[in-house]
């Protein structure tokens, strides 16, 4: 598993993990899947597979983090219980931020590409641009 429930402690009090879930840990573990299809769905240019089957020190940092942020604000939606709401909610948006940047491109970070087996992205994700406009006045 990408995340355990255990490592959420970073962001997250055990006891308002205990308070909020009430023992039952089916639902911190739902909040933590939640997280990760959340995060695949921002990720198609990249091998989800091979990122998200990754463990330990081997994990992209960055993501990890907002993979986390993500699964902490679906977790407290249950009930806010000792949690600062805002906080939660500032740092929620600024991971699928962080997301969305990825997927336009805007952002590249240190996760493997997908490729088929011809070597090419299956995602069909297609870069284009151009040089900014050129104006000459005399």
């Amino acid at each position: 598993m990408f995340i355990s429930t255990d490592e959420l402690k970073t962001h997250l009090y055990g006891e308002s993990i205990q308070a909020i879930g009430g023992g039952d840990g089916t639902i911190l573990t739902a909040a933590i899947d939640g997280a990760i299809q959340e995060a695949k769905g921002y990720l198609a240019a990249y091998d989800r597979n091979a990122v998200f089957s990754t463990t330990g020190a081997d994990r992209n940092a960055l993501l990890l983090i907002f993979v986390k942020d993500i699964a902490v604000w679906h977790y407290i939606n249950l009930c806010n219980a000792g949690v600062e709401l805002r906080l939660r909610q500032d740092r929620y948006e600024r991971a699928v931020a962080w997301l969305r940047a990825v997927q336009k491109g805007e952002v590249t970070p240190d996760l493997p590409v997908a490729a088929d087996d011809e070597g090419v992205n299956p995602s069909g994700a297609i870069m284009f641009g151009s040089n900014a406009k050129r104006e000459q006045r005399y």
